[in-house]
C-alpha cells in the first residue's frame, strides 16, 4: 500500500509571517478599496494580493539573498 506523505504549510490566513510594515500597508490599502465602495471581505484579499505583488510574500531575510546586477 502506498504511504501518503502530507506536507506542513500556513494555514490559509495566517499573517504571522508578514512584517509589521506590510501588515500596515495591507490596512491602508484595504482602507482604500472600502472608500470605493468595496465588501470588507473583497477588499481584504485585494489588499493582500497588492503587498504580495509589491513585497513578494512574506519576510525576506536580506542576508544571503542573491542580489541583481
Amino acid at each position: 500500500m502506498a504511504e501518503i506523505t502530507r506536507k506542513v504549510t500556513m494555514p490559509q490566513g495566517d499573517k504571522s509571517s508578514y512584517t509589521n510594515k506590510q501588515k500596515r500597508q495591507a490596512e491602508h490599502i484595504e482602507a482604500g478599496y472600502e472608500k470605493r465602495g468595496l465588501t470588507t471581505k473583497t477588499a481584504e484579499a485585494r489588499a493582500w494580493a497588492t503587498v504580495n505583488k509589491l513585497s513578494g510574500g512574506g519576510k525576506k531575510s536580506g542576508s544571503g539573498r542573491k542580489k541583481s546586477p
